[in-house]
């Protein structure tokens, strides 16, 4: 019986409503567990017909007064959030293993099963969480929150902390989880990368040691990179700021060579900014600052307020890509040659072996890919225009030039001459079964 029970629990020494309640926790939703152990003393009060003397949590064997900590807990958390911008939380607790032992004893005294109701962990977290999202407005997140409050109940005196009504800073920490930005950049000046390029011969550093002690790198004629501006440098900087972030990386749905320009309606890419103190700039405004830094070398489109699960998505999701490439013949080809050459690519499955230009970075192995179609302008005998839709991951470049026979078939082998891209453009990058864009993964 259900007073019976709570006599047990009484019986093992004071117990704080909260205490009392908990092994209860399943019975009656809307209840907290102090309000269902306040109504169990009351019950029993009433029918022993004896006085109602409550115990407090500081008398509390069990809990040893932490249960009377959840409002200054509550509200140091939110004097350390006092800063920062977020929509949602979570909130997780570290009991000391003493406490720990105490509720586990209580039901054990008590006769009850070890698993009854919930445990003070979550009884912690639930307490102190709701009160989080009363005075700050914000909602509970379960998966991924934007902040997330660790306590450490041994940080902090629970005796103390009721009679001043404060916890000490160091007993909370706070992590603030990253904020992401997502959109799509165009790169219409060749020899600009994707990503910043340090130097690897000073390190980045920008200097070298010569007979008189440092001096400008000759690699990079002292300024540490390899190029001197990214797409990731034209945009991290402004994204960062206006989310008043720590620092930020660039992730992109692949990535275009050095010396090809993206364009049309350009790459999908993902910004993530480390520890934001402002989650929701408004992107129109921020899209105006990064395209005048870009100054008509980098521009971006689209800019829209992103989940993190969109990392994934631009890293993972398949796609299929359109380029434009100028080729160039070692010999003169005719038109036919030329058209049949494309019209046996059109559709073709190829197996191209890593290139040499990457080999360094890419493991060794053939992979497949396929060449959804092809067409083109021969211009003049030795030159062409060449226009390509392909599976992602397909080497263009090796398509054309067969990479000394590292790609087959190529435009080159079929046309029984050597063959070379003189200048690349993405025209495309789109996902090969639905959009880059679906609504799930941005915020609102």
């Amino acid at each position: 019986m259900l007073t019976e029970d709570a006599r047990a629990l009484l019986a093992t020494g004071p117990v704080c409503d909260t205490c009392l309640g908990r092994p209860f926790a399943e019975r009656s939703f809307g209840l907290t567990n102090a309000e269902r152990g306040r109504a169990l003393r009351t019950t029993i009060a009433l029918d022993d017909d004896a006085d109602f003397e409550p115990d407090e949590p500081a008398d509390c064997w069990v809990c040893e007064g932490y249960c009377g900590t959840f409002d200054a807990i509550a509200e140091t958390i939110v004097d350390r959030l006092e800063t920062v911008e977020f929509d949602t939380y979570q909130v997780g607790t570290r009991v000391p293993p003493l406490v720990e032992e105490n509720d586990r004893l209580l039901r054990e005294d008590a006769g009850l099963e070890a698993d009854a109701g919930e445990h003070i962990k979550r009884d912690v977290n639930r307490e102190v969480g709701r009160r989080v999202g009363a005075a700050t407005g914000t909602d509970v997140d379960f998966d991924r929150p934007d902040v997330l409050a660790v306590v450490d109940l041994e940080g902090f005196d629970p005796l103390e902390a009721i009679e001043t009504g404060s916890v000490t800073g160091h007993a909370v920490d706070v992590q603030v989880n990253p904020a992401f930005v997502y959109g799509r950049y165009r790169k219409l000046e060749r020899d600009i990368p994707q990503t910043e390029w340090p130097c690897r011969e000073c390190g980045a550093s920008g200097v070298q040691l010569g007979d008189d002690g440092e001096e400008p790198c000759d690699h990079c004629g002292g300024s540490g990179y390899m190029y001197d501006t990214s797409v990731e440098q034209v945009v991290r900087p402004h994204v960062v700021d206006a989310m008043d972030g720590e620092e930020g990386t660039f992730h992109g749905a692949g990535r275009e060579d050095v010396d090809a320009r993206m364009l049309e309606d350009g790459r999908p890419f993902v910004l993530e900014v480390k520890r934001p103190t402002r989650r929701d700039p408004d992107p129109e405004t921020l899209e105006r600052a990064i395209n005048d830094a870009g100054d008509g070398a980098v521009e971006v489109d689209g800019l829209r307020l992103a989940s993190y699960e969109m990392v994934e998505r631009v890293k993972e999701h398949d796609a299929s890509k359109r380029y434009r490439a100028d080729v160039e013949f070692a010999d003169s080809i005719t038109a036919d040659d030329f058209e049949t050459a494309l019209a046996e690519l059109a559709g073709t499955t190829v197996e191209q072996y890593t290139p040499t230009r990457v080999d360094h970075r890419r493991a060794e192995l053939t992979r497949e890919r396929t060449v959804y179609d092809i067409d083109g302008e021969l211009l003049e005998p030795t030159r062409a225009e060449v226009r390509i839709h392909g599976e992602g991951g397909l080497y263009v470049k090796e398509l054309v030039s067969s990479d000394e026979g590292r790609t087959e078939p190529s435009l080159a082998g079929l046309l029984e001459t050597d063959a070379e891209v003189t200048a690349l453009d993405v025209i495309s990058v789109d996902g090969e079964d639905e959009p880059f864009e679906l609504e799930e993964y941005f915020r609102t």
